[in-house]
């Protein structure tokens, strides 16, 4: 592992429908900027934070809330710790290395239908603001 202090447990929120023993890689596009391949996999200790990702993922599917496991060494999400605000408020972290799919939350906090409305609104701003990037 990584010097993180955080033991987890941790979780990957997303529309994909998987099984324990997966494995979830960097490689994909952003959900905040689809333009963009990511060099890495995120994750949170935040079953919210994870729901909220679940909820804003690309695609069709259900949103779906997954407890993981790294696999490797992982850092702080610079999206939303230090380079951007104080501290990982978030507990949010991300690792070129797999992470292994080891249950998934049937019951996590769902956003109301306002909420997502406000959310989805957010992430357009920010993908018209070109200063809105990310640090892959």
């Amino acid at each position: 592992m990584s010097d993180v202090l955080d033991q987890g447990p941790f979780f990957h929120g997303t529309k994909a429908d998987l099984h324990v023993g997966d494995l979830l890689m960097a490689g994909f596009n952003s959900n905040y900027r689809p333009e963009i391949v990511m060099n890495h996999i995120y994750f949170t200790a935040l079953q919210n934070g994870a729901g909220l990702a679940a909820e804003l993922a690309a695609g069709d599917g259900a949103p779906r809330v997954y407890e993981v496991e790294p696999t490797g060494a992982f850092e702080n999400d610079p999206n939303v710790t230090d380079k951007k605000f104080p501290g990982n408020p978030t507990r949010s972290y991300r690792s070129t290395e797999p992470l292994t799919i080891t249950g998934e939350v049937i019951d996590w906090p769902r956003l109301t239908p306002e909420a997502l409305q406000q959310w989805h609104e957010r992430l357009a701003a920010l993908r018209a603001d070109e200063r809105g990037e990310i640090i892959n």
